[in-house]
């Protein structure tokens, strides 16, 4: 599978774009693929997006930066090597519908599958399987990643939020989940928590 992550200029991706995508192929997790872009001509930016993922106005217009398209075209090139293209996260919806939206608008005839793997649900089943209790905020299940990551024995993802770091948190959150080991060196260092 593949683990993404995406930072975008906002939350709808009919109306903003994305910045950057940061992936890890599960089954290989030394490949892993970085990139970004400037945002598309009239894409809208939400201030409050900017202030998770550490962008600046000036870093989403910069005409060095790869076009969509280009960006588009490397992460296509990766994933095309890549054995399983199962989409996977911790909010992968949002992932994939950033991903095959930017496809799409890039003229590119490529797009993810519907289905997808949710790191949420799984740490959710988890937590019920072993009965640890599940926050709750506005009478629903409330994992965020950081919750999560600590369940898992692992430090809170770092701020601002950065694709590829959160690609590497989530594919480490997903091994440890389904196969109860350490799955990238930078994590080995934090011992895997079983509850009993």
């Amino acid at each position: 599978m593949i683990v993404a992550d995406i930072e975008a200029t906002g939350l709808d991706p009919q109306k903003h774009s994305i910045l950057s995508i940061g992936a890890v192929d599960f089954e290989h997790p030394e490949r892993q693929f970085y990139g970004e872009c400037r945002m598309w001509d009239g894409a809208s930016i939400m201030s409050d997006a900017l202030a998770v993922n550490g962008f600046t106005k000036q870093e989403c217009m910069d005409s060095k930066k790869h076009s969509l398209k280009e960006l588009m075209e490397n992460f296509l090139h990766w994933v095309e090597q890549c054995e399983d293209k199962t989409l996977a996260g911790q909010n992968p919806s949002f992932d994939r519908d950033f991903l095959n939206n930017s496809f799409a608008r890039s003229s590119i005839g490529w797009h993810f599958s519907y289905r997808t793997l949710d790191l949420n649900s799984m740490a959710y089943m988890d937590m019920v399987k072993r009965d640890v209790a599940i926050q709750h905020k506005n009478d629903r299940a409330d994992l965020s990643l950081d919750t999560i990551l600590k369940y898992l024995g692992l430090p809170e993802e770092p701020k601002p939020h950065h694709g590829l770091n959160g690609a590497k948190y989530e594919a480490e959150a997903f091994s440890r989940l389904l196969h109860g080991k350490n799955l990238l060196p930078e994590f080995a260092q934090y011992p895997i928590i079983h509850i009993q």
